[in-house]
C-alpha cells in the first residue's frame, strides 16, 4: 500500500504574478503552503530578477505541465547598453564596458529584424541547465565555464518599444514573443553585439504564456488575503487543467465510451484528427460535459487515452 500524501487534494492551475527577487521554486513552495496542497509544480523557471506570469499546476493539473512548458511566451525586457555583467543581468557585477555610438532607435529596429525566425542560441552559464549533474549557474559561481551546445529557438516578434538614457547610458525596452527555451539575457547580449556594444538585462517581465494571453494574474499578497477567508475563497484563484489545452480540438464521448477510455482502453470514434492530441469530454446524464484528459489516434486508427485526468 502506497504512502499517503500529506495535505489537501488540490487540482487546478494558478496564474501567479511572480515577484522580483524570488526564485520560481520559492514562489511555488509558498503558494503550495497556502493551499496546503499535496502536489504542485511550475511550468518553466523565471530568473529571480524577473516578474510576471508563472503558471503553477496543482494535483491532476500537473499532467498538463509539459503543454505549458512547450508554449510560446511573451516578455517585456529592458536592456542597459554599454555594460556587460557576469550574469548578463543587473544581479551580476560589471565585467566589461563598451561604446554605445551605434545604439540608436533606427539601428536597434534594424538589428531586431535579424533575429526573427529560427536562430541558434548558446545558453548562458548562469542558467539552470545541467552539465554532468551540476547546474551551470552553480559551476559559474565557482568560476568554472564549460562548453554549451547551441540550441534552435524561434523568435516570432522582437520589437523596440522605447529608448531612453539613464545615468549616461542608453536603455532600450523591447517586446519579445518566442518559443520555449529562449534565453532573453542571451538575446540581449547578441543584440548588443550587432550594435558593436555590450548590454545586460535590468528589467524582465513575462507578460503571458500561451494560451493565457489575456489572463489576469494574482500576486502572492492577494493569495495570502484569500487564504485568510478560507480554502473556498482560495480555490477561486484556480483555473482548470483543461484551460491549458484550449488550442486542442475537443472529442465528446458517450458515457459507455468514456468508461472504456478511463479504463485505459481504445475505442472507435469518428472525426479524430491524426496528427495531434485531443481533449476528451464525457457527456453526462444531466447534459453536462466533464473533461477527462487527453487522447490520440493509435496505430490501429482507434482513439486511445494519452493522459487521463482524475475527476474528484
Amino acid at each position: 500500500m502506497g504512502r499517503r500524501r500529506k495535505g489537501r487534494s488540490v487540482h487546478g492551475i494558478l496564474l501567479l504574478d511572480k515577484p522580483k527577487g524570488m526564485t520560481s521554486n520559492a514562489a511555488l513552495q509558498k503558494a503550495k503552503r497556502l493551499f496546503q496542497a499535496q502536489k504542485a509544480g511550475h511550468t518553466g523557471s523565471l530568473d529571480p530578477l524577473a516578474t510576471g506570469m508563472l503558471p503553477l499546476c496543482f494535483g491532476e493539473a500537473t499532467k498538463v505541465c509539459n503543454f505549458l512548458l512547450d508554449s510560446d511566451k511573451c516578455y517585456t525586457v529592458r536592456l542597459r547598453f554599454g555594460e556587460q555583467t557576469d550574469t548578463a543581468d543587473a544581479d551580476g557585477e560589471v565585467v566589461q564596458t563598451a561604446g554605445t555610438k551605434a545604439v540608436t532607435e533606427r539601428k536597434i529596429r534594424k538589428a531586431c529584424k535579424q533575429f526573427l525566425g529560427e536562430i541558434e542560441q548558446v545558453p548562458p552559464m548562469y542558467s539552470a541547465l545541467k552539465k554532468d549533474g551540476q547546474r551551470l549557474h552553480e559551476l559559474a559561481r565557482q568560476g568554472i565555464e564549460v562548453e554549451r551546445e547551441a540550441r534552435t529557438v524561434y523568435i516570432d516578434e522582437f520589437e523596440l518599444l522605447s529608448l531612453e538614457e539613464r545615468d549616461g547610458l542608453p536603455e532600450a525596452t523591447l517586446r519579445v514573443i518566442c518559443s520555449k527555451g529562449t534565453y532573453i539575457r542571451s538575446l540581449g547580449e547578441d543584440l548588443a553585439a550587432e550594435l558593436d556594444s555590450l548590454a545586460h538585462v535590468v528589467m524582465l517581465r513575462r507578460d503571458w504564456v500561451d494560451p493565457y494571453e489575456e489572463a489576469e494574474l494574482i500576486t502572492l499578497e492577494a493569495l495570502e488575503k484569500l487564504a485568510e477567508d478560507g480554502y473556498d475563497a482560495l480555490h477561486t484563484a484556480l483555473t482548470t487543467a483543461e484551460s491549458a489545452l484550449s488550442d486542442l480540438p475537443v472529442v465528446e464521448l458517450r458515457a459507455d465510451l468514456a468508461g472504456f477510455i478511463k479504463q485505459g482502453n481504445p475505442v472507435f470514434h469518428s472525426d479524430v484528427p491524426e496528427d495531434e492530441p485531443v481533449r476528451l469530454r464525457e457527456l453526462l446524464e444531466d447534459g453536462q460535459k466533464r473533461f477527462i484528459g487527453m487522447g490520440e489516434l493509435n496505430a490501429d486508427g482507434m482513439l486511445a487515452p494519452k493522459r487521463l485526468i482524475r475527476c474528484d
